[in-house]
């Protein structure tokens, strides 16, 4: 989503480095990159397929569609099937692919009936276009009414140390084995209600909680690192994506992977909103 421009909305502010970013992930070894026909719209999946097409062959390109975007910061959700429909067959021609990996609704639409979304998923896996099915922002009651439809590989929900609304579904994630992508893992601002994007940040790069600077420094990491660490910690289905442009963040983010924390860090770390 931030190889976009402000609001995430048009083209990067730094192309270069934006693309540089995006080889820099397959050299790092990363294997799923999350986009969405709304970043842009259009920017995300068209940079990512310049920066990396023809893709390694372990590299899962991960997008969503069920937004249209009249404007920066304006994102409206549209569950229509045609709608559904169309943003697929565009992502499917923008990422220069003939199958989408894992496509994911990015918001179910309370106006449109769940059965025509849930089936409109279930039809295009049928026809090809979709292997995996993903949901974003569900509760627990809406992957069980979605699965009866089709199979749910992953669901992505705002999620992070300080915002854990969302605890009950990634428990139910991790009995019933099904990947958890936690959105916003760094708490980068709201986007879904048309907020301003980036107006705050539960921890920064330079200040941070209590709990959560004590280890940081005695680890010699970042806040946001060990926020990643905590995510990682917290179930064996989670897959963070921390978005970024620039290279240097890219590179801090990748090494959150490589701590591990303890039984006792993660207790004060869940015990610090």
């Amino acid at each position: 989503m931030r190889v976009t421009g402000a609001g995430v909305f048009g083209p990067p502010s730094d192309r270069r480095e934006a693309l540089a970013t995006l080889r820099r992930t397959v050299e790092l070894g990363i294997t799923l990159i999350d986009t969405a026909d709304s970043y842009g719209p259009h920017v995300s999946e068209s940079l990512i397929a310049e920066a990396l097409h023809p893709y390694p062959s372990d590299l899962v390109i991960a997008t969503k569609g069920g937004y249209e975007r009249p404007g920066p910061n304006q994102w409206l959700v549209n569950g229509h099937p045609d709608r559904l429909r169309a943003a697929l067959d565009g992502s499917l021609k923008r990422l220069r692919l003939d199958r989408i990996a894992l496509y994911q609704l990015h918001r179910i639409d309370p106006s449109v009936p769940e059965e025509d979304q849930f089936g409109f998923l279930q039809d295009a896996r049928r026809a090809g276009k979709i292997q995996h099915v993903g949901l974003s922002e569900v509760s627990v009651d809406q992957i069980e009414r979605a699965r009866r439809y089709v199979d749910i590989a992953s669901v992505q929900n705002r999620y992070n140390l300080a915002d854990r609304e969302w605890e009950a579904v990634v428990d139910y994630c991790t009995r019933e084995r099904i990947a958890f992508l936690p959105w916003a893992p760094l708490q980068q601002g709201d986007f879904q209600h048309g907020a301003r994007a980036l107006v705050r940040r539960a921890f920064s790069r330079t200040r941070a909680p209590r709990a959560l600077g004590r280890i940081a420094s005695r680890r010699g990491a970042t806040p946001a690192q060990i926020a990643l660490a905590w995510l990682l910690a917290r179930s064996p289905l989670m897959v963070p994506i921390p978005g970024t442009s620039r290279v240097r963040h890219l590179e801090e983010n990748v090494a959150a992977a490589a701590i591990r924390l303890s039984d006792q860090e993660c207790a004060a770390l869940r015990q610090e909103r």
